[in-house]
């Protein structure tokens, strides 16, 4: 019995954003049909950084991811964010997998937002506005080029070195440098930032715009001005992780917005339980923290592609035998 290796290099050849979308979408509507399990994150604090354990199963497939945000890493020449996942057989517990899954990451997020937006901003929507020029951006502006005809994209980073990488990356698509003010004024606005105060302002965002709030992903990170939580019909991924460390969480624990406030989880929104954007002139908020359904279905989706392939690593961990890379297909793995 073998586990295949695949690392960040093997992931981004497999990597497909218009297949990542699917599974993602799907998995939360899974999720929403209660066709999926997901405990929440597991927080683990050290002097430098913290870890979060992910686990989850989806449709006949099971696995955790384990991710770390070390922001001194980038110093010692190592990305602040790394994460490994574990992809499992659910009826043996044999590890079918082990990927690295920093890509994973990126493209699950980007592709999520990209979603919310399809259910929640204006079918018409072509102007992209990120706050915030990371690799998250990178796969913000792949995911939503993929759903909406973008005729603008306008980008602001505190680094303009990094705006003109995401530039550079896109020669396809109309991208441009732009202030806050003038990224906020877009249909669609993705906040990026790793920041505690907010770095959106009501004042700067148009009517009948879609914001996807993604920087917010533990307590303590904002980046929205209260104000437009208070004017907007506000969607989160999950409510228990979005109440404890999502765009919400800092309002909600100074009470300045409640729960109740919440119109819906995605998840039910793309399976027709509850209703989305209510009026053109409506701004729509997606609460985004990161679901290990997301990570689960998106490395089931590259398992199975490997698979279909081979030219993969292995390793036998019962006897540590490893195995070159084989052309073959791997129908060994079980």
């Amino acid at each position: 019995m073998s586990t295949l290796l695949l690392s960040q290099k093997d992931i981004r050849g497999l990597l497909s954003m218009s297949a990542v979308i699917a599974a993602v979408e799907q998995a939360l509507r899974d999720y929403a049909l209660g066709h999926a399990r997901m405990p929440h994150k597991v927080y683990l604090d050290t002097d430098c950084g913290d870890f979060r354990a992910m686990p989850a199963s989806v449709a006949g497939a099971a696995g955790m991811k384990w991710v770390c945000a070390y922001p001194g890493n980038p110093a010692k020449g190592l990305p602040n964010v790394m994460a490994t996942l574990v992809y499992s057989d659910p009826a043996t517990g044999y590890p079918l997998a082990v990927m690295d899954a920093m890509d994973i990451t990126a493209y699950r997020t980007g592709a999520t937002a990209a979603v919310a937006s399809k259910y929640l901003a204006r079918p018409d929507s072509c102007t992209l506005g990120l706050i915030g020029a990371g690799q998250q951006a990178f796969t913000q502006l792949l995911a939503h080029a993929e759903l909406f005809r973008l005729k603008k994209v306008t980008v602001f980073d505190v680094r303009p070195s990094a705006v003109e990488s995401l530039i550079r990356a896109f020669p396809q698509v109309p991208v441009e440098a732009g202030t806050p003010e003038a990224a906020a004024a877009a249909d669609i606005v993705c906040t990026l930032t790793p920041a505690r105060e907010p770095v959106l302002r009501r004042k700067w965002v148009s009517p009948g715009a879609h914001i996807n709030a993604v920087g917010a992903d533990g307590p303590g990170k904002q980046e929205l001005e209260l104000a437009i939580l208070a004017e907007a019909m506000v969607v989160v991924d999950d409510m228990e992780q979005a109440v404890l460390g999502g765009e919400v969480n800092v309002p909600i624990s100074r009470g300045q917005f409640s729960v109740e406030r919440i119109h819906a989880v995605l998840g039910d929104i793309i399976a027709g339980k509850r209703p989305g954007r209510a009026a053109r002139d409506s701004i729509t908020v997606f609460d985004s923290t990161g679901l290990a359904i997301e990570d689960i279905a998106v490395a089931r989706m590259l398992f199975e592609k490997a698979m279909g392939s081979g030219g993969y690593q292995s390793i036998n961990f019962m006897d540590g035998e490893v195995y070159g890379a084989v052309t073959r297909n791997l129908g060994s793995i079980p």
